[in-house]
């Protein structure tokens, strides 16, 4: 019998803003500062959830920004040690069912242009590339890709 570790996705609170700076620093050339976590909790239009392992410890998180019906992918990131185990599609489930509960009728995030796991994954979802920022990220130089999922499934038209 294979040997499962359970993972829970929950809201974040401010005692796991440390772990979640530091899945920042391992994910992005330019992480969020624990101050910019912090403000995203206490954002009104901002929702963060973090997947946590069967010891409590935070393993990935998601960021995202809802305006109007609207929703915006801010973050998500996963452990480096933990990738390729489907964790980053329970953090995108949260996000859909979030999006819905909210009366989201799109959602859009961007990418970097040469970050083909995550854009599949986002094209798993229905996310379509639609528009270009070249050269948008630094460290290194690469097109960032806006993406949409235009119509979320399960919402009012």
């Amino acid at each position: 019998m294979e040997n499962i570790v359970p993972f829970l996705v929950r809201a974040m609170t401010e005692s796991d803003v440390a772990a979640v700076r530091q899945l920042e620093t391992a994910s992005f050339s330019d992480p969020w500062t624990e101050r910019l976590l912090l403000e995203t909790l206490q954002c009104p239009y901002d929702e963060s959830w973090v997947l946590t392992g069967s010891r409590g410890e935070v393993c990935g998180y998601i960021n995202l920004r809802f305006l109007g019906d609207e929703g915006e992918l801010m973050r998500i990131a996963v452990a480096p040690g933990l990738r390729g185990q489907g964790l980053s599609r329970r953090l995108m489930d949260r996000m859909v069912s979030s999006a819905r509960e909210k009366g989201a009728r799109d959602l859009t995030l961007e990418v970097r242009s040469g970050n083909e796991t995550a854009i599949n994954l986002y094209k798993a979802y229905g996310f379509k590339r639609e528009a270009v920022r070249r050269g948008y990220y630094r460290d290194p130089k690469e097109d960032a890709w806006i993406m949409w999922l235009r119509s979320l499934p399960g919402t009012p038209s």
